[in-house]
């Protein structure tokens, strides 16, 4: 563990589970504060706190759906009431609603609209809400996700145009920010071991698709948070309005 995040306190949205519990970690190794919220995992929540705790760090779960924009301010404030101030915000929060072409009879309409909900208005809302509040010189971090800008398969549509929006977004909020010195960046994670993607691929990657990927494997969550963690430390902080794919190779 190094401490070169010390001092700094984080809130990762969507932090019990995933990406977001391994980014959570990433950021306490580094001896940042974490906050995290979650919408209805509270066992796995409150386990990860503990084991932050037991990195020597401060920590809290907070109950937070991110659907709600009403929810994004309490979120905030409950996060600088116990921890007095907030440097990092990682947006992680975020569901996919895949699988069905735009033409298909059963597309679920009500879900892909509460995906764009959640992915994008969601998001917005808890910048809106952070930005204020963030120390000069901190950061804003984006989960996205390679689907952004590259879709080498069909029935992503919705999930893509949300990853697309927030890509947009950021290079907006780092316009916004860049006088306070505080970074904005979206990372584009390719395939990850979530549920998220067994949801859609099942057991495993298919053979045609990891022929795709120069590296022909699918991401670690720890690879991915290890670049959030770089964003976020000290030498990330010439790096803004970017968005970096962790895909393997997958786009190009």
């Amino acid at each position: 563990m190094s401490n070169i995040l010390k001092g700094k306190v984080a809130l990762v949205t969507g932090g019990s589970r995933g990406l977001g519990a391994a980014t959570a970690e990433a950021l306490a190794d580094q001896g940042a504060d974490v906050a995290i919220s979650y919408v209805a995992s509270a066992e796995k929540a409150e386990a990860l706190v503990e084991k932050l705790k037991a990195k020597g760090v401060r920590a809290l779960a907070i109950q937070s759906d991110q659907a709600d924009t009403a929810a994004a301010k309490p979120l905030v404030d409950k996060v600088l009431a116990h921890f007095g101030k907030l440097d990092i915000l990682v947006n992680n929060a975020a569901i996919a609603v895949q699988g069905k072409a735009v033409d298909d009879p059963d597309l679920d309409t009500i879900n892909l609209d509460r995906q764009w909900q959640i992915n994008v208005m969601g998001a917005v809302a808890t910048t809106r809400a952070a930005a204020p509040a963030l120390s000069d010189g901190g950061r804003i971090i984006f989960i996205g996700s390679l689907l952004g800008g590259h879709v080498p398969f069909p029935g992503v549509a919705d999930y893509a145009g949300t990853k697309a929006a927030i890509a947009g977004y950021a290079k907006g909020v780092a316009r916004d920010l860049g006088g306070r010195n505080i970074t904005v960046n979206v990372i584009q994670p390719g395939i990850m071991p979530t549920d998220m993607a067994a949801a859609v691929l099942g057991d495993g990657v298919p053979d045609a698709l990891l022929d795709q990927h120069p590296i022909r494997r699918i991401a670690t969550l720890e690879e991915v948070a290890a670049t959030v963690s770089f964003l976020a430390g000290p030498n990330g902080g010439y790096i803004t309005g970017s968005a970096i794919d962790v895909a393997g190779g997958l786009a190009i």
